[in-house]
């Protein structure tokens, strides 16, 4: 396993991220950070960890500095266009380090952060493999959604109906192969005992059949 602290140039700054990458890994994963979550809570460190034991590399970014991270009030958290374009530059540096640069991406998004998640997809056609959204809230009237020509999977909570109904109506409008998985008995957290194991395992599996399909003759 090759583990360690990385800069993400983007922008004008330096965004840092954990970057992890197991022997013979499949694909690399890059999970966003910085909308609703932070790279270091225990959740996503739970998730990159399945992923290692899945067979994926990780890319866990901050998409804001850590001095526009300390003095934030909310402008750039939630920036429409600063975000997704932080997101593309991460690729563009997955895509040229000697460890990931020959691996398929796949893009993670959770919570709100799957709207700058899907902004990039539609801007990286033929960077990315596929994305993953696992307990996202899309807004399912982004123009974004739209333009995505890239596979793409919701994970959602079978007891957040409300959310699960967005969910849905979002991935109706997608023109490529995509799919709703629910986990039973489950939050958009997954913080319910097995939940994220099997959101984790579900986000996995696609992976692998996109994995299979880019490689079938």
């Amino acid at each position: 396993m090759i583990s360690d602290t990385v800069s993400v140039p983007a922008d004008h700054v330096t965004l840092d991220g954990d970057l992890a990458v197991p022997a013979s890994a499949r694909a690399v994963v890059l999970l966003p950070h910085g909308v609703d979550t932070v790279r270091h809570n225990p959740r996503s460190r739970s998730i990159a960890a399945q992923l290692h034991t899945a067979g994926f590399a990780t890319l866990l970014v901050d998409l804001l500095s850590e001095r526009e991270d300390e003095g934030d009030t909310g402008a750039r958290r939630f920036d429409a266009g600063m975000l997704p374009r932080r997101i593309v530059a991460a690729v563009d540096w997955v895509k040229i380090q000697p460890s990931t640069r020959k691996l398929p991406v796949v893009l993670f998004g959770a919570g709100t952060q799957a709207n700058a998640v899907l902004e990039a997809a539609a801007d990286l056609p033929d960077r990315v493999l596929t994305v993953v959204l696992c307990g996202a809230r899309p807004d399912p009237d982004a123009d974004a959604i739209e333009r995505v020509r890239i596979p793409v999977l919701f994970i959602a909570g079978g007891q957040e109906p409300a959310l699960l109904r967005v969910t849905q109506e979002a991935a109706r409008r997608l023109e490529p192969p995509h799919a709703v998985r629910v986990v039973a008995g489950a939050t958009h957290l997954f913080e319910e005992p097995g939940a994220l194991d099997e959101a984790v395992a579900l986000a996995g599996d696609w992976c692998d059949e996109q994995l299979r399909s880019v490689t079938r003759p």
